[in-house]
């Protein structure tokens, strides 16, 4: 699950990131809006990438419970 949980943030990530370069580019040139989506495509997809990671890491941390709380409840 989380295999195909990255993909689809990676491609919806690269998908934003390519229409932000695209249309940011095309108010100069044509080329620059090939150009701009293509760099806007990777960098999405970089962003897609370490999104789910920093998430799963998140999800991890939030359902740990300090153990610090858990022995002061056990002592009182």
């Amino acid at each position: 699950m989380s295999r195909l949980k990255r993909v689809f943030s990676r491609a919806k990530y690269a998908a934003i990131g390519a229409a932000v370069g695209g249309a940011l580019g095309g108010l100069l040139s044509r080329n620059a809006a090939s150009t701009a989506a293509g760099v806007g495509g990777l960098v999405g997809a970089i962003v897609g990438e370490k999104r789910v990671d920093v998430g799963t890491l998140v999800d991890g941390v939030k359902d740990r419970k300090p153990e610090a709380d858990v022995v002061s409840r056990s002592e009182n």
